[in-house]
């Protein structure tokens, strides 16, 4: 049927005509998608066009540009190809002519200089320019945590441990350089490629402290991300590389539930919630749960640093051992995606509204948590002292 009919035509049987609108319908908006899709893939393009004529020409000799894959406070992230491998590179630029981006830049530097590690993305070369440097890195292109989980049909306890083991892992290795992250979060944790068995990398070390050599462990920088910051960095007391394990008990809460133990829209309050210290296993899934996972949790969520478990501990708490053997758990995953999505849209969002389509998970969990990226500020402590 032509999109511009305008002939009279005698009146159809109700229910043919209810399906000649339903597919018109479904025409008009199959047809308003790829409109849109088409001017979202002419516009990566231009944008794609201007960061290669603002590149450097070194960078720009040996490699491709494709495609803008994530925007942060002072940086970009690009997909690119090599041109002598046809490989592909995450490349990272990071404006450095404001302080708190030459600051990102070195703490990260610092970092990705020293590490190698099956779990940590690796660093493979670096571009110095005036204004800006250009870090090619290993690319994951298996998407971010939660988009994983709501696409897939099945996630179990077992399949959580699988992740928090690898996680555990490289932190285990930092931590043993004297390297503290200080931003763990699920956006920070990155599939390498889209297959199953695929390995999770621990991005972003914006925010990473390395220790000094005379060995003082201890940080005093306000940094983090609101909801992962662990109570001492709110207290504003010198802390260690125990604010890491916070953030995996934080972590380890939301991947189990689709919750996160400590929230509100005001960081006031959210603050406070933190330093109570208090979270709980009401609702589903918990009691589900096994008694194991809540106390993997429950000794990493500890308000006395020095109490909570390493990462050492943390790979060989029971939970983690007997998950790691094979054990037989329930699939959480219709209820894990359901929260997401309340989470995402609590007030439109319903118990039996959770029939969306897989894709539409991913894209409202992604916004959901990939918004998630402010900073602790004076500004926001000034109300808890």
């Amino acid at each position: 049927m032509g999109c511009g009919a305008s002939k009279k035509v005698a009146p159809e049987p109700p229910a043919l005509a209810a399906l000649k609108l339903e597919g018109q319908s479904q025409g008009s908006a199959a047809g308003a998608r790829c409109g849109s899709e088409a001017a979202a893939q002419a516009a990566r393009k231009m944008q794609v066009a201007r960061f290669r004529a603002k590149f450097d020409p070194r960078v720009l000799a040996r490699y491709d540009i494709q495609a803008l894959i994530g925007t942060g406070s002072f940086s970009k992230v690009l997909r690119v190809e090599q041109k002598a491998t046809k490989k592909p590179f995450a490349i990272k630029v990071v404006e450095t002519t404001v302080r708190e981006g030459r600051e990102a830049c070195e703490a990260e530097l610092s970092v990705l200089r020293r590490v190698s590690h099956h779990y940590i993305v690796r660093l493979v070369e670096i571009f110095e320019a005036q204004d800006r440097v250009y870090l090619v890195m290993e690319l994951a292109t298996g998407g971010e945590l939660f988009d994983r989980l709501t696409a897939q049909g099945s996630f179990t306890e077992q399949d959580a441990v699988r992740i928090l083991r690898m996680v555990a892992d490289g932190i285990r290795y930092l931590h043993a350089l004297r390297i503290t992250h200080r931003d763990l979060k699920p956006e920070n944790l990155l599939y390498y490629h889209p297959g199953a068995e695929s390995k999770i990398l621990i991005t972003d070390f914006g925010l990473a402290h390395v220790g000094n050599r005379g060995g003082d462990w201890m940080m005093r920088t306000l940094c983090g991300t609101p909801e992962y910051v662990a109570p001492e960095i709110l207290l504003r007391k010198p802390y260690t590389s125990a604010v890491d394990m916070w953030a995996l008990g934080v972590i380890t809460y939301v991947l189990l539930s689709g919750f996160l133990p400590f929230d509100d829209e005001s960081h006031t309050r959210l603050y406070r919630k933190i330093l109570k210290g208090k979270y709980n296993y009401t609702g589903e899934p918990w009691p589900s749960i096994s008694h194991l996972a809540k106390d993997f949790i429950d000794k990493l969520l500890m308000l006395e640093a020095s109490h909570r478990m390493s990462a050492s501990q943390a790979l060989d708490h029971p939970w983690v051992i007997t998950m790691a053997a094979g054990a037989s758990m329930k699939n959480l995953q219709r209820v894990i995606s359901r929260n997401l999505m309340r989470r995402a849209s609590p007030h439109s969002q319903s118990p039996g509204s959770a029939q969306s389509s897989k894709s539409g998970h991913s894209q409202k969990s992604r916004h959901m948590w990939s918004k998630r990226n402010s900073r602790i500020t004076e500004s926001s402590l000034s109300a808890l002292l």
